[in-house]
């Protein structure tokens, strides 16, 4: 005690001869007191924040490797890359919505040393956990689509393809960029034509085609049970096909007509006509035009080569060069633009009245009733007639 009581003398002796205050040396200690308790102050808020920033980091972590929806027990079919990196895997698992963050998935897997996934299809769902999620991954996944579940797939008569694929994705795992890089898949192609050659070689032929099995997927209802890949439905509708078409092969080999020609009207006639007798009568003038040389002139064919469902056609799209249109060239096109049912078929094959030769026809959207006429002048009037049918309903 003397010796502090020395020093602070000592202190307080050198401040004085350095002409320092008693008040100014109370000012400076409370000053450095303040200081003190500034920097405690800091120090501990850090702490704090660092606490604070660790619960929450650990809750987000936590939260990270639940279920993205334990709820939500729909299985979502996820395709996995050769050569995905695990940063990949966990963006995409993320981007179909099955985990939370890709972020934690990633670090997840590696500190629990379980990265080593497998390329190929996954059943997974919202509901599993990432430890669930990642324990599918690393005992590897199917080479091709699979449905993981019983169902069924509606083909309504007049689909096109891209229609099919958006209806398939919407009834079972498949999507629908996996459905139509199926209608790309030349190997599977080429293997349903060598199974089925009497339905398919016209139009393994056939030039500019955009989709070779457009017009081949039957319009119908098809189970699709577990584990049925998507080669094994659309092999099914093919089959279906070839089924329906079996009884008409030898009359098309009369007709003079390619199976790919008669189903290329068929599905004209499909979206043309809506009963059985316009159906047939739309067949006979489609057939007269054709042996006159003349084109065809269907609108349906020229939606097709715009790739469009849009309500109405420009000038611009009537002179679209797409060997489709067929208000622009002669002959049938490359092939079916929709897949028709079985009465449109048989309409192609058994049209009626063509003695009357018809060759023209329009249709009262309002009434659904058709006009036929032999030449550009009665096409006119009925033209007219249904102009004016429509003005006097309107008002």
């Amino acid at each position: 005690m003397e010796g502090r009581t020395l020093n602070n003398n000592q202190d307080n002796q050198d401040q004085k001869d350095r002409g320092v205050t008693e008040p100014e040396q109370l000012v400076q200690k409370q000053r450095k007191l303040f200081s003190k308790r500034v920097i405690g102050g800091v120090v501990g808020i850090l702490i704090a924040l660092l606490v604070i920033i660790g619960v929450m980091g650990y809750r987000y972590f936590d939260n990270a490797t639940q279920p993205y929806d334990s709820s939500d027990h729909r299985v979502v079919q996820v395709d996995i890359p050769y050569g995905a990196n695990g940063k990949k895997i966990a963006d995409i698992l993320q981007q179909e919505k099955v985990i939370k963050s890709g972020f934690v998935f990633e670090y997840w897997t590696k500190a629990h040393n379980l990265s080593n996934f497998h390329a190929g299809y996954y059943q997974l769902k919202p509901s599993m956990s990432v430890a669930q999620i990642a324990k599918v991954l690393n005992k590897g996944g199917s080479s091709e689509p699979v449905q993981s579940s019983s169902g069924k797939v509606l083909i309504v008569e007049g689909s096109q393809i891209k229609t099919i694929a958006q209806t398939v994705q919407k009834q079972t795992d498949f999507t629908s960029a996996e459905f139509l890089a199926l209608m790309k898949d030349q190997t599977f192609i080429k293997s349903l034509a060598e199974k089925y050659p009497k339905l398919l070689t016209s139009s393994m032929n056939a030039k500019h085609v955009r989709y070779r099995l457009e017009g081949y997927l039957f319009p119908a209802t098809y189970v699709v049970g577990k584990k049925t890949t998507l080669k094994q439905l659309v092999t099914q509708m093919v089959s279906k096909t070839n089924d329906e078409m079996e009884p008409y092969y030898s009359q098309i080999t009369k007709s003079k007509m390619s199976v790919q020609e008669v189903m290329t009207l068929a599905s004209l006639v499909e979206r043309e006509g809506s009963t059985t007798k316009d159906r047939k009568l739309i067949a006979g003038v489609f057939l007269n035009r054709l042996d006159a040389k003349w084109r065809i002139d269907s609108d349906i064919s020229v939606f097709y080569a715009i790739n469009s469902n849009k309500s109405t056609l420009t000038a611009k799209d009537l002179q679209n060069t797409s060997p489709y249109n067929l208000r622009l060239h002669l002959g049938y096109g490359p092939g079916p633009f929709n897949s028709p049912s079985l009465i449109s078929i048989q309409a192609v094959l058994n049209p009626s009245e063509r003695s009357k030769d018809y060759m023209y026809f329009v249709a009262d959207l309002k009434t659904g009733k058709v006009y036929y006429a032999k030449d550009a002048a009665g096409h006119a009037a009925n033209i007219k007639k249904v102009s004016k049918h429509n003005e006097a309903a309107e008002n």
